[in-house]
């Protein structure tokens, strides 16, 4: 098993794709890269603690490649946007790696130059070693299988899946 903790704006959207990806064994969502101790969600919202909000995405590699998982995350984001995804606005919503050995580091950079294709404009995915990473609130946790029919989740979420299944379907299980 791998595990990778990746930030494209909320955790919610991350955390709806690699949910529903075969292999993957575990989605936890979080935050890490900032200074505070600990960080509430309201501290995270504040943009004040440094913190981005990321999943830890652990995945079973015999089944699916990491260059997939690497893959599915440029296609669930904007990687071009600077402190923002969509309507959300601020540092706790970079785009986001970090990686955790020289390999991951690795791994993460090949992956920006292989996606830079497909972006009119230059990837700006932070690429940092993993400080302490901090799970998020239990409300968080699994929130588009919890809560399919709230708003966020049709309007932002969904839109997002549709992406992922037109370009990795064959690794998606719903």
């Amino acid at each position: 098993m791998k595990t990778f903790v990746l930030g494209g704006g909320c955790f919610w959207c991350l955390d709806a794709v690699y949910q529903q990806t075969k292999g993957v064994a575990e989605v936890l969502s979080g935050y890490t890269g900032g200074q505070v101790h600990n960080p509430s969600y309201d501290e995270i919202c504040s943009g004040t603690t440094g913190h981005a909000e990321v999943v830890a995405v652990t995945f079973d590699e015999t089944v699916v490649p990491e260059n997939v998982i690497l893959d599915m995350f440029f296609v669930s984001h904007d990687p071009t946007t600077l402190n923002r995804q969509g309507y959300d606005v601020g540092t706790q919503y970079r785009s986001s790696m970090f990686y955790t050995e020289p390999s991951q580091q690795e791994a993460f950079e090949a992956a920006i130059v292989r996606n830079q294709e497909h972006w009119s404009k230059p990837i700006v995915t932070e690429v940092a070693p993993l400080p302490k990473f901090y799970p998020a609130e239990k409300y968080h946790q699994d929130f588009y299988a919890k809560y399919p029919e709230q708003g966020y989740c049709q309007v932002i979420i969904n839109p997002k899946l549709a992406k992922a299944r037109k370009y990795y379907s064959e690794w998606l299980t719903a």
